[in-house]
């Protein structure tokens, strides 16, 4: 009888999971064999399993040709016009909301500002106190429009 003491230190490695991935190898190797002692057997469909579901995994060569055939098939490129108006879209939706921003803003600040009729009124003053120009604003006029004459005539008056 053969002594297999490597081989179940290697089991009880490999349920600590300590071992390496040649331990493994070695693993399957040893319970691929047919002569597998009594007491191991169990272990035995763990490792040949293993091995053959590795096998299953490996996708075939009709695969790897059906795939391929996709590749080189010329899928048709659909070109999209984007027109004008559609290019301009995110601006002019910018512009809009600009103007309402503003449009908003100059609502709340005449909202905001007192009325001159009303705060002459709460002041004890009566709108009509408001009388147009000024005497003085009206005789500077007149006296621009006299020296701008004289002017014109070449005679300066001081």
């Amino acid at each position: 009888m053969m002594d297999y003491k490597y081989i179940e230190q290697l089991l009880e490695r490999y349920w600590e999971c300590q071992t390496t991935l040649e331990e493994e190898s070695i693993l399957q190797m040893f319970f691929a064999q047919d002569s597998v002692p009594a007491h191991l057997l169990p272990y035995r469909v763990l490792f040949v399993a293993e091995k053959e579901e590795r096998r299953q995994t490996v996708l075939g060569k009709e695969f790897d040709d059906r795939l391929i055939r996709l590749a080189e098939q010329d899928a048709p490129v659909k070109a999209v016009t984007i027109s004008l108006s559609q290019r301009l879209r995110p601006f002019f939706r910018a512009a809009a909301v600009i103007a309402i921003i503003l449009t908003l803003g100059s609502a709340a600040q005449t909202a905001l500002e007192p009325d001159e009729e009303n705060v002459a009124t709460q002041r004890g003053f009566s709108s009509l106190t408001k009388q147009g120009p000024s005497v003085a604003v009206s005789d500077s006029v007149r006296t621009d429009s006299v020296t701008l004459g004289h002017a014109a005539n070449g005679v300066m008056v001081k």
